[in-house]
């Protein structure tokens, strides 16, 4: 996905743009969460995980240069997590599930391996939330009938023709639904999925 100029990383850049942080905030928190649950890290440990994740990527973003490859934000947002997590376990002594039951230190290093299958599988989980949650924050921006095909089409998986036909429109409607929507995500997603 291109990134435009006003995509949230870029927004990011400024340490004071406090809205830009909120949406980070709102868009990452559930995710963070998520996977310290299935840590069996929970209450008050989960809290502190998720912000110690945060408190390191505000600290360390000026550092961070996207090099306009896919994925590069959430790979290094995955070596946060670890190495946060990691922190976590050594300095509390905790009892921490990893999936499949394995070594959690294992299962930490297996994470930062970008090439390993946890890895691939909390980046299919992490473009699939944030894409939730951008498509929830842009559907007002479209007319229902707008949204009502691309959703048929693309989330539902129907044909252009079977969305044509539900909705008395024709497939070149569809198209054009589906290109709009799909324009407006990848502009609001600017470097966070991919």
């Amino acid at each position: 996905m291109p990134v435009t100029s006003v995509t949230l990383l870029e927004r990011l850049k400024d340490a004071r743009d406090g809205d830009a942080w909120n949406r980070l905030m709102e868009l990452y928190t559930p995710l963070l969460r998520r996977w310290a649950e299935r840590f069996n890290i929970r209450g008050a440990d989960a809290d502190d995980l998720v912000q110690d994740v945060m408190t390191v990527v505000i600290r360390r973003f000026p550092e961070f240069v996207h090099p306009r490859q896919p994925g590069a934000f959430r790979g290094w947002l995955r070596a946060i997590v670890a190495n946060c997590s990691r922190t976590l376990w050594r300095s509390r002594q905790m009892h921490v599930t990893a999936p499949g039951g394995t070594d959690f230190g294992n299962y930490l290093a297996r994470l930062e391996d970008p090439n390993d299958d946890y890895a691939r599988a909390w980046d299919r989980e992490h473009d699939q939330h944030v894409t939730r949650m951008l498509l929830d924050r842009i559907r007002p921006d479209f007319e229902e009938r707008t949204w009502h095909m691309f959703a048929r089409f693309v989330l539902d998986g129907l044909t252009a023709e079977e969305v044509a036909s539900e909705l008395g429109t024709s497939p070149n409607a569809v198209y054009i639904a589906k290109s709009r929507v799909l324009a407006r995500l990848r502009e609001e997603a600017g470097g966070l999925v991919g």
